[in-house]
């Protein structure tokens, strides 16, 4: 595959994945939505879809890692690093157009994040805080459990990945992407409770930058003391499963 093909296949795919993951956060977080409330089991099946959408559109030109974790634990595991640059510099810049273009989607329901006239703090009419549906935020700040959940969360994800390669006919019959996306789901549901389960610095980072310049009212801060966890931790992660799988497989 040429460089430009896994810039443009990773772009893609990613910005699809974060259009449809930041997407459901928006609709079930955000005021004036028809989805809203509807829950963590439709947030974690949304990011699933992402997965599904996002890698069954850069399969053809990049394999469809849309995730830098993933990039990193191939890498390792394989030893090849030539095209490792230019899949994430692909994955971030699709992260932040995916995020644009969720702003775009739900653009009347973000303006429409103020504070009403005649309500004060406290009240069910005042703004929602936004950074939840561009980036991830802890239950319980804890950086030294906030880091771990992130490292084993991505285990979990980068290690089967890996090993799904081991399965004879897998990716001929074209399921392989499906299975993954089901995986995401799980890791989601079972894993995502403490931290929002970002397991993808390009899908935390990316976002989180592009909130912190949208011009949404009350949008509340882009938590950047934080920042540095969904990016270390699924970095350290996707290292890990690639070094056990080299090891073990």
């Amino acid at each position: 595959m040429s460089n430009g093909d896994v810039f443009v296949g990773e772009m893609i795919g990613t910005a699809i994945l974060i259009l449809f993951g930041a997407g459901v956060c928006a609709a079930v977080t955000l005021r004036y939505s028809k989805a809203r409330a509807s829950g963590w089991v439709v947030i974690a099946f949304g990011w699933g879809f992402g997965v599904l959408a996002g890698a069954y559109t850069a399969a053809p030109l990049s394999g469809g890692h849309l995730n830098p974790a993933v990039t990193l634990g191939i890498a390792v595991d394989t030893g090849e690093w030539g095209q490792v640059w230019v899949y994430v510099l692909g994955q971030f810049v699709g992260a932040m157009l995916g995020a644009v273009l969720c702003y775009l989607t739900y653009f009347a329901q973000f303006r429409a994040n103020v504070r009403e006239t005649g309500t004060t703090e406290g009240t069910a009419d005042e703004p929602v805080p936004t950074l939840g549906v561009f980036a991830t935020i802890p239950e319980i700040r804890n950086p030294v459990a906030n880091l771990m959940t992130e490292i084993i969360a991505t285990v979990g994800l980068v290690l089967p990945v890996l090993a799904f390669g081991l399965t004879e006919g897998l990716g001929e019959s074209g399921t392989l992407v499906l299975i993954v996306a089901l995986l995401v789901v799980g890791i989601g549901l079972s894993l995502g409770g403490p931290t929002g389960y970002a397991i993808n610095p390009a899908r935390d980072l990316g976002p989180r930058i592009v909130h912190s310049f949208l011009p949404i009212p009350d949008k509340g801060t882009s938590d950047w003391g934080y920042a540095w966890i969904p990016v270390a931790g699924p970095l350290i992660g996707g290292t890990l499963a690639g070094l056990v799988y080299n090891a073990a497989f």
